[in-house]
C-alpha cells in the first residue's frame, strides 16, 4: 500500500550503522540548533521541504512528456514539499542529499517506515525484516536514523511513525501475520519514539483513516493502542499526535461523505477525515495521546471512485489535492501535507507477480500499475491532469 521504493529490491543485504564520521551536514541548515515546540503547530512557522528524490523523479517525468503544457504543469510538482519515505535499511542513504539543501525556514518530512513483519494484512508493501527480526528493526534501521539526524541540529524535521502499523494490530488481530507481528510491532514503534524524541523533531503516529479506525467500535480501542505503545516509549515529549490518510483517497470535510449512503454507513460517523481528526482526537486524550493531527491531501481531490472504502491501491481517476499547509480551518489539523509520492505505485496489478495483492486488481485500481514504489509514468499524468487546484 505504501511508498516501497523499488531500488530496496536490489538491496542484498542489511548494512552496517553508519559512524557519526560519515554523516552528511546541511550546508543550508540555520546557524544554531533547532529546537521544536511540540505542544504548539510547527508548521506555522516551517515549510514542507521539496526534497531531492521525489524532484528528481518528477522532473525525470517531465522529460518523459510530450505535450508543452502539461510538461509546464508537471515541472510544478516538483517543488511541492512531500514526504521522503526511509522504507529499507538501504533508504536510510536517501537521507544525506535530501538535508543537504534543506534551508533553515523548511522542514524535512520523513517517514520512518520499516518495522519487522511490515504490513501485516496485506502483500504489495510487505516488508525487509521478518516479524522476528526486532533486534536488526533497532540496531541498523531506527539507531542510524538517529544518528543521522543527531548530526545536523541545525535541521528541523518532521516523522510519520510506522503507517499501517498500529492500525493494523486494531482491526486485523485475528490474522496469524498480525498475531506474529503484534509484540515487534509494539515495541518498535515504542523504541522509535523513545530513540527519536530529540529537540529538532516532531513526531506523528499512523492512525490509519476515518475509513479505518473511524468505525463506531474501533474509536476506543484504536486510541488506547496508540496510547499503550506511546506511554511504553515514556510519552516522549516530541510526539505531537497522529498522521492521518498517509497515501489515502478520503475527503477532508466532503459532506455528506463518500460512503454516507452505504448500508452500514450507520456505523461509522467518521465520513470525511476532518470529522476523524474530532471524533479520533476525542478518544485519543481520553487515552492520554497527544491528539493533533497532519492529512495527506497528495491524492484526495476526486471522491467517488472506489467501490468500497477498504480499497486503498492505485484508485483509477485520482487527482492531486490541496498543497501542503497549515491553514486547514481546524485547530487540530496542524497541516495539510504530501505524505505519498504521488506517481509512486501502491502495488502492481501483475497477478503472476510474488507481492501482487489483489487489491491492485480490482475495477476501481489503474492497471496497469508495476511494483510498490515504482514510477508509474501514466498514473502521475492522470493526477495532474485531475488536481484541484489545478498546477
Amino acid at each position: 500500500m505504501k511508498a516501497d521504493i523499488a531500488a530496496v529490491l536490489l538491496a542484498t543485504g542489511a548494512l552496517a550503522a553508519p559512524s557519526e564520521k560519515v554523516q552528511r551536514t546541511s550546508s543550508a541548515a540555520c546557524s544554531s540548533a533547532v529546537t521544536l515546540d511540540a505542544s504548539t503547530n510547527v508548521w506555522t512557522k516551517y515549510k514542507l521541504h521539496a526534497n531531492t528524490f521525489y524532484r528528481s523523479e518528477v522532473n525525470k517525468a517531465v522529460e518523459a512528456m510530450t505535450d508543452s503544457s502539461l510538461k509546464t504543469q508537471a515541472a510544478k510538482v516538483a517543488d511541492v514539499g512531500s514526504f521522503l519515505w526511509l522504507d529499507t535499511i538501504a533508504n536510510i542513504a536517501k537521507f544525506d542529499d535530501a538535508i543537504a539543501d534543506l534551508p533553515c525556514e523548511d522542514i524535512l518530512g520523513l517517514v520512518v517506515y520499516d518495522l519487522p513483519g511490515r504490513d501485516c494484512a496485506a502483500k504489495a508493501s510487505n516488508g525487509e525484516l521478518a516479524y522476528s527480526e526486532i533486534s536488526k528493526y533497532k540496531s541498523q534501521y531506527i539507531d542510524p536514523i538517529v544518528a543521522k539526524i543527531k548530526a545536523n541540529p541545525n535541521s528541523a524535521f518532521a516523522l510519520i511513525i510506522e503507517p499501517d502499523s498500529l492500525p493494523n494490530l486494531v482491526t486485523n488481530a485475528d490474522l496469524q501475520t498480525c498475531k506474529d507481528s503484534k509484540s515487534a510491532y509494539e515495541e518498535g514503534v515504542a523504541y522509535a519514539l523513545k530513540n527519536l524524541n530529540l529537540p529538532n523533531v516532531v513526531m506523528y503516529v499512523d492512525a490509519g483513516h476515518g475509513g479505518w479506525l473511524g468505525w463506531d467500535a474501533n474509536l476506543k480501542p484504536g486510541a488506547e493502542e496508540l496510547a499503550k505503545v506511546y506511554k511504553n516509549a515514556g510519552s516522549p515529549k516530541q510526539v505531537r499526535g497522529i498522521a492521518t490518510n498517509i497515501a489515502g483517497w478520503n475527503a477532508w470535510d466532503l459532506s455528506p461523505g463518500e460512503f454516507s449512503k452505504a448500508s452500514d454507513a450507520k456505523y461509522n460517523a467518521c465520513q470525511n477525515e476532518r470529522t476523524y481528526v474530532e471524533k479520533f482526537g476525542a478518544a485519543l486524550k481520553t487515552a492520554g495521546f497527544p491528539n493533533h493531527a497532519i492529512v495527506d491531501t497528495g491524492r484526495n481531490a476526486v471522491t467517488g471512485l472506489r467501490e468500497e472504502w477498504g480499497n486503498w491501491c492505485n484508485v483509477d481517476g485520482a487527482g492531486f489535492g490541496v498543497r501542503p499547509t497549515s491553514s486547514t480551518g481546524y485547530e487540530l489539523a496542524d497541516a495539510f501535507v504530501w505524505g505519498k509520492p504521488g506517481g509512486e505505485s501502491d502495488g502492481t496489478s501483475d497477478t503472476g507477480a510474488t507481492r501482487y495483492d489483489s487489491f491492485c486488481g480490482k475495477p476501481d485500481a489503474f492497471k496497469p500499475s508495476p511494483e510498490a514504489g515504482e514510477w508509474n509514468q501514466a498514473y502521475f499524468e492522470m493526477l495532474l491532469k485531475n488536481a484541484k487546484p489545478s498546477f
